[in-house]
């Protein structure tokens, strides 16, 4: 339950807090200035750091906000391509590049960087962080990440494996690495792939896996030595376990009474997998959190309690990682619905008083303005057309006002927002030149219903909803029909001060990237229609659009080098399904690329794009990661030395098998089908569980390789 700072002692003791800090800033700001790189993002818009990308967003702030402007609506139909990089991968690049004294660097799938002359596109260095390919398949969405952090000379890399990297900006070379999360056990099911931060000298990482079964943490690094400084959980452990020892003791005494049952078991949810903002001057940290899990409550804590802090916006102490406030948009969430979308801090005048705020656009479709200091709630109103999950916000408690019939049953009914999201991970902007807000909205009812009491099971590294999923299927074909029918996607412009539309672009499909705003009067993004396109910030009148074959999802970058000022965006489609997609026929794009643009460019064109595949696309994988593990052992004592290590190469290589030979699997390997072709059978040595298991070490490793093998064959 939410309460306001008047009748809340920890939102009181919150404002507390925030005053006595006032008298320990100078200290704070004197540590904070033997940072050059503190220095340069306290001062972003200065003469000489207007033209660097220093952070994920630009400023801690995540504003994504740039005061550059020689590229403006008078002159974008100017702008042409400078250079660009092929990705060489149909996988989705979400990064958004970092830009530090003319390099920029960038992150692609697997977490490679690669450092570029940014006036040019020359490669300067490229570091492979070696992640396992399984990771393609263990972590939920993929293996790409959002972006990579800059502090003082070093870049850090929040790798797919768990592994925090610091590496040397100028040469690549690793200067130390961390793993932040234990990689076996039952439960321990995380990935990491929103971008680390940096704030005053602390690198603060969180990371994903709810829907696999973990419990979310956030943990604060030393930028120059890897010590770890501070861990704070969002969820509560086993209450027979006693206190963690950590930062969040405090706040999981309160957390605790919220949840009931055994939830521990299954790790709880609330993974802080993306958003970070930072105020340096009330020295705190704020963590967006996830969804439960499981995702249904019955399972999860028995249909009872707000089960703190799923769905919730945390602030922390930068310094100790102790808890001083939150406020939960989702109590007893269990929808998916998650919190890690970009949070916004602003001061803005509203009823006519000055207020630090911070704002946020989750996936539930409400656009919350908080009071950043307390954590009072300042605003709340839904921003989609409909909304089945909640009437309103209560401004007396804080709470969602439940639409009747919103929590889960076993009969199946139709959710808008849903888990697909009214609005995800891609980048939103805030233009203090207009006061509005940009981003990627979004409208895809999903159809929910959670099973039947004893039939859900926990399942190591599968999504665990708890939901049914074949149930009444007539109905549910009627309520997907509907769902197909209500879906869209639109740009949006949203005043926070009027909790209003100031404008929308329409798309036909959700899917649309993360946008950039500009003193230029720009709003630049990558769309569905496979473009880049440039709007007028007060308007949404469309300037400028180009066709590059790729819907980019990623949040657009802008920077200047000897003058002139450059806009960057990485290009590659990746992200939740789309229903109608493809139903004008198959929805195909180009491998992913770095694309660069600046004024009067020109000699630079794109590559058509390549012809479809014909590699076989692998079946999709059914077996569990034990028995996938049992098969690469197997293929390993048996099949190496012919079909090679990891399955690539060799005599034949056997991640891409015809279906025909899949059909044919186990009478190939045991009975030797293809005996005559030097396939002989191994039924003297593998028994057909063993057989079974090697083909879905083959169907996983398949599945990991087949968009990487596309772009390369």
């Amino acid at each position: 339950m939410q309460l306001s700072a008047s009748t809340n002692p920890l939102r009181r003791r919150a404002g507390f807090v925030t005053l006595l800090s006032v008298v320990g800033l100078l200290a704070a700001c004197t540590l904070a200035g033997a940072s050059e790189t503190g220095e340069r993002l306290r001062n972003a818009d200065s003469e000489q750091d207007a033209g660097n990308w220093l952070s994920y967003s630009r400023t801690w702030d995540e504003q994504r906000y740039s005061p550059l402007d020689q590229i403006n609506a008078d002159n974008v139909d100017r702008l042409g391509l400078a250079w660009f990089d092929d990705l060489e991968t149909f996988r989705g690049v979400q990064a958004s590049p970092l830009v530090v004294d003319g390099v920029l660097y960038n992150e692609s799938i697997y977490n490679i960087v690669t450092a570029y002359d940014g006036k040019t596109g020359e490669k300067l260095w490229t570091y492979d962080p070696q992640v396992g390919k399984e990771w393609a398949r263990l972590a939920c969405c993929g293996p790409s990440s959002r972006g990579i952090a800059y502090w003082d000379g070093k870049l850090y890399i929040g790798a797919l494996d768990g592994r925090l990297i610091a590496v040397d900006a100028k040469t690549g070379a690793e200067v130390w690495s961390e793993q932040t999360f234990e990689t076996e056990g039952e439960l321990n099911a995380y990935s990491i792939t929103g971008a680390p931060r940096v704030y005053d000298g602390k690198v603060v990482i969180g990371n994903g896996g709810a829907d696999y079964g973990v419990r979310g943490f956030v943990v604060a690094y030393d930028a120059e030595s890897g010590e770890q400084l501070w861990k704070f959980y969002t969820v509560p452990g086993n209450p027979a376990d006693g206190p963690d020892g950590e930062a969040s003791d405090s706040a999981m005494e309160l957390a605790m009474p919220t949840w009931h049952g055994e939830w521990w078991k299954y790790g709880g949810g609330g993974t802080a997998w993306d958003s970070f903002a930072y105020d340096p001057e009330l020295n705190l940290v704020y963590i967006g959190t996830g969804n439960g899990s499981p995702h249904m409550w019955h399972f999860r804590s028995e249909g009872k309690g707000d089960n703190l802090f799923l769905c919730s916006i945390v602030a922390v102490d930068a310094t100790s990682g102790e808890y001083k406030w939150h406020y939960q948009m989702v109590p007893e969430e269990e929808w998916d619905y998650t919190c890690t979308q970009p949070m916004v801090l602003v001061d803005m005048e509203i009823g006519g008083a000055e207020r630090q705020v911070i704002m946020q656009a989750p996936k539930n479709g409400f656009f919350y303005v908080l009071d950043r200091a307390t954590g009072e709630l300042v605003s709340a109103k839904s921003y989609v057309s409909e909304n089945t999950w909640a009437s309103h916000v209560d401004m007396e408690t804080g709470r969602p006002v439940l639409m009747p019939g919103a929590h889960n049953t076993t009969t199946p009914h139709l959710m808008n927002p849903s888990w697909l999201a009214a609005h995800s991970w891609h980048p939103m902007s805030y233009s203090p030149k207009t006061g509005l807000v940009y981003l990627s909205a979004q409208e895809q009812p999903s159809v929910y219903a959670r099973a039947e009491d004893g039939a859900f099971s926990f399942v190591h590294h599968r999504s665990n909803s708890g939901q049914a999923r074949g149930n009444e299927p007539e109905l549910r074909a009627k309520l997907q029909q509907e769902a197909n029918a209500k879906e869209k996607g639109y740009l949006l412009a949203w005043d926070p001060k009027t909790q209003s539309e100031a404008w929308r672009v329409e798309y036909p499909h959700p899917g649309s990237g993360g946008v950039l705003a500009t003193a230029g009067n720009l709003l630049i993004q990558g769309t569905i229609n496979k473009t880049i396109a440039i709007y007028h910030t007060e308007t949404g009148e469309k300037l400028w659009e180009m066709n590059v074959d790729q819907a980019a999802v990623a949040g657009p970058v802008t920077y200047m080098i000897d003058g002139e000022q450059y806009i960057a965006i990485n290009a590659g489609w990746g992200g939740s399904p789309v229903y109608n997609l493809n139903k004008d026929g198959p929805f195909r794009t180009a491998t992913a690329k770095l694309l660069v643009f600046k004024l009067d460019a020109e000699g630079v064109a794109l590559p058509p794009m390549a012809p479809p595949s014909e590699l076989p696309r692998p079946p999709f994988l059914m077996a569990d990661e034990a028995t996938v593990n049992r098969g690469r052992q197997l293929f390993g004592d048996t099949c190496v030395r012919c079909h090679g290590e990891n399955a690539i190469g060799g005599v034949k290589d056997l991640r891409f098998m015809a279906p025909e030979v899949h059909a044919r699997f186990n009478e190939i390997v045991l009975g030797g089908a293809l005996a005559d072709k030097g396939m002989a059978g191994f039924a003297d040595v593998l028994d057909e569980e063993q057989a079974n298991a090697i083909h879905q070490f083959l169907i996983a490793r398949g599945n990991e390789d087949y968009a990487d093998a596309s772009a390369g064959q």
